[in-house]
């Protein structure tokens, strides 16, 4: 594919790149890491938690910060919750061996969701640069991203205004020629871009792209971000490349969006509601 190509995102597209098979148990699919959430944005780790687990990972821990690990592990039982070290401000300030462990024994690693830029948090990303897991950065994890590994590249989550941040324009540049930014960042940062807007843009490294346009207004709401997020980790784990997974996520992101508006309404469903919409659209992709 050259780089002046753009395609269309839908279902047909994602029966050229099936999957892989489910395997016979969790070890199979994968473990998916969330570094996430902080003392006032605890739930967003939540919601991309369970929307890993949705996409069929097999394993999942989470890190957060320690006074929201309990909550954490009653909401998500079916995880390992690990607390952490925090700062005056509520936001993650630590790991030691345990989040070193952590980035060790995952396949696909998701940091970011519900938390804002801090140095703990760039060191966490220059580690994350040295494992072998598919590395998802989202919300705080994009400002000051690094450049990924030759051959291993992150996959990167921005909405417009991340998106300002990144390149140094405002957010009215960027919105005005998303899919240039986008093609520009994911050269400058080796990684896949997921550009989030109503038309979303989905680019390699190489500057081959993607575009979807489903799913509807609804899906701008609070915590849709972090569902979208553990999606493509989920998908990760799996087995499935940067792209794949980012392309994936995107996709059953939006098919999700489209189910609710019909069953609830086109605005006021809740990003908690997403992700159990996924195993059903999944249902209609048969394994190859």
């Amino acid at each position: 594919m050259n780089t002046g190509d753009l395609r269309c995102l839908d279902a047909d597209a994602l029966r050229t790149m099936p999957l892989p098979a489910p395997g016979g148990d969790k070890d199979a699919r994968g473990r998916v890491c969330v570094v996430g959430g902080s003392v006032q944005v605890p739930g967003a780790a939540l919601l991309s938690a369970e929307a890993a687990l949705r996409a069929g990972a097999g394993k999942l821990q989470v890190l957060t910060v320690r006074s929201a690990a309990m909550a954490l592990g009653l909401a998500v039982p079916e995880a390992l919750v690990v607390g952490v070290r925090e700062d005056s401000k509520g936001e993650l300030a630590g790991g030691g061996p345990v989040l070193q462990s952590a980035l060790e024994a995952c396949d696909a690693l998701l940091i970011g969701p519900g938390m804002r830029s801090t140095p703990c948090l760039e060191r966490l990303k220059a580690k994350a640069s040295q494992t072998a897991a598919t590395v998802i950065l989202d919300a705080g994890a994009l400002h000051g991203a690094l450049r990924a590994p030759e051959g291993r590249p992150f996959i990167l989550t921005p909405h417009a205004g991340e998106m300002a941040s990144m390149c140094g324009r405002s957010k009215e540049d960027v919105q005005q020629a998303h899919l240039e930014h986008a093609r520009e960042m994911a050269r400058a940062t080796n990684s896949v871009m997921v550009a989030k807007a109503p038309r979303t843009y989905i680019v390699g490294p190489d500057g081959a792209a993607w575009q979807h346009e489903g799913g509807g207004p609804g899906l701008g709401t609070s915590g849709s971000g972090d569902a979208l997020a553990g999606l493509i980790a989920g998908f990760a784990a799996r087995g499935a490349t940067a792209l794949e997974a980012a392309l994936w996520g995107v996709w059953v992101h939006g098919e999700a969006g489209r189910l609710l508006a019909q069953s609830v309404g086109p605005l006021g469903y809740l990003a908690r509601q997403i992700s159990a919409q996924v195993p059903s659209i999944l249902q209609r992709f048969p394994w190859r």
